[in-house]
């Protein structure tokens, strides 16, 4: 099931252009930022040294390296997963791609930057949301199909249980 990298790939890629391109242009707008829907959603120029919500983003520099290895070792873990799937599991395939996908671009930004480029602000009502970007999507978006395959199989091998 290796092939089903390409898909890792084409979020490595978008992610790495769409970073580098949101950066260029933000760093040029007045404050780094664009309203597109004022009040629900915005382009904005962020840099985030920690992980998920800034997590760890204040510490003196040696989180770099932890998420590092962190995003190293899930992705061989996951890669290794993905190998070994029988090729009726697609769905699974399709969420531990993106996973690996989102993962590796932003251990990329951590490698070249020191950091990773986030330029995706949503609003929840007047809550402004964390800065986020392509490859944090993918990693979510496969994250809730990793779960809706677990819940879907959980009710597939319930259902196969023969009834006594």
């Amino acid at each position: 099931m290796l092939r089903w990298l390409w898909l890792s790939a084409l979020v490595i890629g978008l992610d790495q252009a769409s970073k580098l391109g949101m950066q260029d242009w933000l760093l040029a707008q007045p404050a780094g930022r664009v309203p597109v829907l004022p009040g629900l959603f915005e382009w904005v120029l962020a840099y985030n040294r920690g992980a998920a919500f800034s997590f760890l983003g204040d510490a003196d520099g040696w989180q770099r390296w932890l998420f590092l290895a962190l995003a190293g070792v899930v992705s061989v873990v996951l890669t290794l997963w993905l190998a070994r799937l029988e090729a009726h599991e697609r769905r699974l395939a399709a969420a531990l791609a993106l996973v690996i996908g989102g993962a590796v671009g932003n251990l990329i930004d951590r490698v070249f930057h020191g950091h990773v480029i986030d330029f995706i602000q949503v609003y929840i009502g007047t809550w402004p949301f964390p800065v986020f970007n392509l490859a944090d999507s993918a990693i979510s978006l496969g994250a809730a199909l990793l779960v809706l395959d677990s819940l879907l199989a959980g009710s597939s091998r319930h259902s196969a249980t023969p009834e006594r």
